[in-house]
């Protein structure tokens, strides 16, 4: 493909040392088809442990497990494309699956989807799912799901006469009032100014696109955005949240118990942190509840990890084999409670360590309506923009309207290539 040949050449001498590394390793068994599995941090670990039984009831593959660190496995999965020595299978980050799906890299699943109707797309969580169906091809399968909700001290919201959490803007806003008015000294939210999620989270909340005219322009010039970045920004103005980024924070476990902010927007890897981290004296203290919206209880982003088969696989089917075990309602479970990263199936919801936990509630409400943020491959680059643009918006250095502007700027700069290919594909000038 025309459009990837920069990129193999750029990476030819580091595929090469790939290909030289995989020509060393060992033939399989005869009759024995081997795949190899790459899969990211803890993940990569824990998986060979639930393969185990995999292999006991498929005598015919074996599933070659390697672990990549998340700082490496984007430039390690681009140099193997590049090379011609993708895996059979990869744990994908959803958010990269636009990227490697415009590289052509990934092999559509709907089709094994539907004629095998194991991953009954109907039992995925709407946003989940749709963050890996790119036009009408589905790229990946929910390996595991995270998204974004709010965690707070309900002590201190009681003492600052609330029973409960709010659930829309206006009502937040009431409750960050009370709390500076009653201890000044303290915020109300943690809001991280190195960290975009907070705000993305809230601009999802929207019914308006973050990009438009298909996704070839920014779109943070509407009347939606504009909303939500003032919102943002009134936090700060209001002496609400700190502007800070988290590693200013000694440890954001300890400021949450000592009561130095009561809201904390995060994800699910956090309940157990705050389980392991806080006092015995705390431990009653917090609670989890779905992220506010603008006129009731919001959206928030839906991330997590997918499963993936490589186009250049010449086993896929063995691989969707893998894909379906992993993909089980009871393996799902084990996966959650070796490592605590929430099912994407909604019937394994219904288990009693998700049904009966107080704190995963919250999560489970929040991922009916978890949206995917957009599907371009230089997404992850315009909300690195969002984060550098809403910083200087914090400290003074902009306006909500000159951010605006300046977002919509940047993010035409790095959709520019974008616009020219959709122009050649669609017989126009680029």
């Amino acid at each position: 493909m025309k459009r990837v040949t920069y990129l193999r050449g750029w990476l030819a001498v580091a595929a090469a040392s790939i290909a030289v590394l995989l020509a060393a390793c060992a033939p399989s068994e005869k009759g024995v088809v081997t795949l190899r599995f790459w899969a990211m941090g803890r993940e990569g670990e824990v998986v060979r442990e639930l393969l185990a039984d995999f292999e006991r009831s498929h005598p015919g593959i074996r599933v070659d497990v390697q672990q990549l660190p998340w700082t490496a496995a984007q430039e390690k999965l681009l140099t193997s494309f590049a090379g011609d020595v993708t895996p059979d299978l990869c744990q994908l980050g959803n958010t990269w699956i636009a990227q490697f799906a415009a590289l052509g890299a990934l092999a559509p699943l709907q089709d094994r989807a539907a004629r095998f109707n194991t991953v009954p797309a109907s039992d995925y969580f709407d946003g989940i799912w749709a963050s890996n169906r790119i036009g009408d091809k589905v790229y990946g399968i929910p390996w595991y799901v995270d998204t974004r909700v709010l965690f707070y001290r309900r002590d201190l919201l009681a003492r600052a006469g609330f029973d409960q959490a709010p659930r829309d803007w206006q009502a937040w806003t009431r409750v960050l009032a009370a709390l500076k008015r009653r201890s000044p000294d303290t915020y109300g939210v943690l809001l991280p100014l190195n960290e975009f999620e907070p705000l993305l989270a809230l601009a999802l909340q929207q019914d308006t696109p973050l990009l438009r005219d298909g996704d070839r322009y920014g779109n943070f010039r509407s009347p939606a955005f504009r909303r939500t970045l003032q919102f943002y920004i009134d936090i700060f103005r209001q002496g609400w949240a700190p502007p800070v980024s988290n590693t200013q924070i000694s440890n954001v476990w300890d400021e949450f118990g000592k009561g130095y902010f009561s809201f904390y927007i995060t994800g699910p890897w956090n309940i157990g942190e705050f389980k392991r981290r806080l006092p015995a004296d705390k431990q009653d203290s917090w609670m989890t509840a779905p992220l506010p919206g603008p006129n009731g209880p919001g959206a928030s982003s839906a991330g997590g990890a997918s499963l993936v088969v490589f186009e250049h696989s010449k086993h896929k089917e063995e691989a969707w084999e893998v894909i379906e075990y992993l993909s089980q309602p009871a393996v799902q479970l084990r996966f959650y409670a070796m490592t605590g990263n929430l099912p994407p199936r909604r019937s394994a919801w219904a288990d009693d360590r998700l049904a009966h936990d107080p704190y995963a509630a919250a999560f489970r409400d929040q991922l009916e309506r978890a949206k995917s943020p957009p599907k371009v491959p230089e997404w992850e680059r315009i909300a690195t923009e969002m984060r550098l643009v809403t910083e200087a918006l914090v400290a003074g250095q902009l306006t909500v309207d000159q951010a605006v502007a300046e977002l919509d700027a940047r993010a035409d700069r790095i959709l520019e290539k974008r616009r020219w290919m959709l122009a050649r594909q669609e017989g126009g000038k680029p």
